[in-house]
C-alpha cells in the first residue's frame, strides 16, 4: 500500500548521525530562542483581526491558541529529537505514516511557510505604509493594500518578498548577533506598548466582553474563530523542538524551553491584548442589518473608510499609541516592526524552499527543484519560484486570510505529528528518544483534538483553499511522485 511505503528511520538518520552536534544549550537559552521565533506578525498585526472576530474576547482566544500549541509542541519535540534532520513534519511523517501521507503533509507545509511569508510581508507593509503616511510620503492608496482590502496591489509587500528572495538566492542569511538584536527590538517594542497602554485601560471598553460568542464550526468568527486565526501568533516554537540534538539534558530542558517560551509569549500577548482593548476599545463592526462584517472583504474595507476603529488598522499597536497621543513611541513601534519582521519573512521562505528541496531529493518532485546554483550553492530555481509566488500572495491578499490559510496547513501537519508519536510508541518502543512526550496517551490525543477544534473554526475561505490545495497535491503525487520517488524506484528495481 502506498500509504505504508515508509522510509526507515535508520535510513533518514544515516547522515545526521555522522555530524555529532555538541550538546550545549540550556533551558534559558532554549526559552529565549523560542520567544524570538514566536513573536512576529501575529501580535503586531493580527490583534485587529482577532478583535473583529471576537471583540475583547480575543484575550480568551490567545489562551486557547497557546494551550493547543503547547500540546502540539510536546508531541513535536519527541519526533524532532528522534529525527533531527531537515524536512520538518514532512520527514517525520515519511518515517512513520508512509509516503502518500508524507506528501500530503509536505504539500500542506507550503501553506504554512510560503503563505505565512506572504502574511508577514503584508503585516510589514502595513507598518511601513503607516510610517510613510505619518511622514507625508504616502504611496497612492491603490498601492498600499490588495484588492480585498480596498486597494489594488500591495506594492511594498510584493517588493520586500522579492528582495528577500534575491538575498536567499545569493546565499545571504542573518548572523546570530543580528538575530539577537532583532529579537531585542521586538521585545522592547512590546514592553513599551504595555507600559503605556495597560495603565490607560478603561473598564467600559471591555463591555460586552464576548459580543460574537464562541462561534460555530467553519464560521471563522467568535472566540474560537479568533483563536484559529491568532494561532498564527504562536507558530515558531519548532525552533525549540528542533534544537533537541544540541540540548543538554533534553528530557528536562526541552519541555522547559517549550512551555517557558509559550508561557512568556502568552503573558506578553494577554498584556498587549488587554492594553489594546482597554485603551482604544475593540468592538467589531457590523453592517446595516446587524451582521458581523467579515475581515478581508470589500464590505469590511468600505466600512473602514475614514474609520478610527482598532479593527480597521493595519498597524494596530502603533494605532493605539497614537490614539493615546504617544506619537513618538508609535513611530518607534512602527520602526521596530519594520526592522524586525523581514527576518521572519526570510525564515519562512527559507523553510519552504528547504522542504521542497528535501521532497525533490526524495524523488517526489522533479529533480530541477533540488538543483543547486554552481556559484551561490543554493537551490536557486525553487527559491525563485517560491519567492515569486509569495510576492503575489502578499500583493493581492489581506493578512487575515493569508494567516488563516497558513494555519490550515500548520494544524494539519501538527495532527500528523501527534498521531506519528503515538504510532511509534507502539511500533518502535525501544528506539532512543532524547525527549519523551510526558503523559503521551493524554497529551497527543488532546493535541489532535485541539488542532481539529481550531482547524474547523477557520474561515470557510481558508478551509476551501486547503481542500482545493490538497486535491491539487494528490493529483501531482499520483501523476509524478508515486512512480518517481526513491522508494518506488528501489521497489521496482
Amino acid at each position: 500500500m502506498i500509504f505504508w511505503r515508509v522510509k526507515p528511520l535508520d535510513q533518514i538518520l544515516e547522515n545526521a548521525e555522522k555530524k555529532g552536534l555538541k550538546r550545549q544549550l540550556g533551558a534559558l537559552q532554549l526559552t529565549m530562542l523560542g520567544i524570538g521565533a514566536i513573536i512576529g506578525t501575529g501580535i503586531f498585526v493580527l490583534t485587529a483581526e482577532a478583535a473583529q472576530k471576537a471583540g475583547p474576547g480575543m484575550m480568551v482566544a490567545f489562551v486557547i491558541a497557546a494551550v493547543v500549541c503547547g500540546l502540539a509542541a510536546l508531541a513535536y519535540a519527541e519526533l524532532a529529537s528522534m529525527v533531527p534532520v531537515s524536512g520538518s513534519a514532512y520527514t517525520y511523517t515519511y518515517a512513520v505514516l508512509g509516503e502518500a501521507l508524507a506528501w500530503i503533509v509536505g504539500w500542506a507545509l507550503v501553506l504554512e511557510y510560503a503563505v505565512a511569508a506572504g502574511a508577514v510581508a503584508v503585516g510589514w507593509s502595513g507598518y511601513v505604509n503607516g510610517l510613510l503616511n505619518a511622514a507625508n510620503m504616502s504611496l497612492p492608496a491603490f498601492l498600499q493594500t490588495g484588492p480585498l482590502n480596498g486597494g489594488g496591489f500591495n506594492l511594498l509587500a510584493c517588493l520586500i518578498s522579492l528582495v528577500i528572495t534575491g538575498l536567499l538566492v545569493i546565499g545571504t542569511s542573518k548572523s546570530a548577533w543580528v538575530n539577537a538584536v532583532l529579537v531585542t527590538i521586538k521585545i522592547a517594542a512590546l514592553i513599551a506598548f504595555v507600559i503605556i497602554a495597560v495603565p490607560a485601560a478603561k473598564a467600559p471598553n471591555f463591555e460586552p466582553f464576548m459580543p460574537t460568542g464562541w462561534g460555530t464550526p467553519m464560521g471563522g468568527i467568535g472566540v474560537l474563530g479568533a483563536a484559529a486565526s491568532i494561532f498564527f501568533a504562536y507558530v515558531g516554537f519548532d525552533a525549540v523542538s528542533t534544537a533537541a540534538e544540541e540540548t543538554k539534558n533534553p528530557n528536562r530542558n526541552i519541555p522547559i524551553g517549550l512551555i517557558g517560551s509559550l508561557a512568556v509569549c502568552t503573558i506578553f500577548y494577554l498584556l498587549v491584548g488587554y492594553g489594546a482593548v482597554g485603551a482604544d476599545g475593540a468592538q467589531p463592526l457590523y453592517d446595516a442589518a446587524g451582521k458581523l462584517l467579515e475581515p478581508g472583504t470589500d464590505a469590511m474595507a468600505a466600512a473602514c473608510v475614514n474609520s478610527t476603529a482598532l479593527v480597521c488598522s493595519n498597524e494596530p499597536l502603533a494605532h493605539v499609541l497614537r490614539s493615546l497621543n504617544h506619537n513618538t513611541v508609535a513611530y518607534l513601534v512602527g520602526m521596530a516592526a519594520s526592522l524586525a519582521l523581514p527576518s521572519v519573512i526570510l525564515m519562512m521562505i527559507y523553510g519552504q524552499t528547504r522542504i521542497f528541496f528535501v521532497m525533490s531529493r526524495d524523488g517526489l518532485l522533479p529533480e530541477v527543484c533540488s538543483k543547486v546554483h554552481p556559484t551561490f550553492h543554493t537551490p536557486h530555481i525553487i527559491t525563485l519560484i517560491t519567492g515569486v509566488c509569495v510576492s503575489l500572495f502578499a500583493a493581492l491578499f489581506p493578512v487575515g486570510i493569508l494567516a488563516d490559510i497558513s494555519n490550515s496547513g500548520t494544524l494539519f501537519a501538527f495532527i500528523a505529528v501527534a498521531v506519528g508519536v503515538m504510532i511509534l510508541r507502539r511500533t518502535q518502543p525501544g528506539r532512543a528518544r532524547p525527549f519523551r512526550t510526558p503523559l503521551v496517551w493524554l497529551v497527543c490525543p488532546l493535541a489532535v483534538l485541539g488542532c481539529l477544534l481550531l482547524f474547523v473554526n477557520l474561515s470557510m475561505k481558508a478551509l476551501t483553499v486547503f481542500a482545493c490545495w490538497t486535491v491539487i497535491g494528490l493529483i501531482v503525487y499520483f501523476a509524478y511522485g508515486l512512480r518517481n520517488s526513491d522508494l518506488a524506484r528501489r521497489n521496482n528495481g
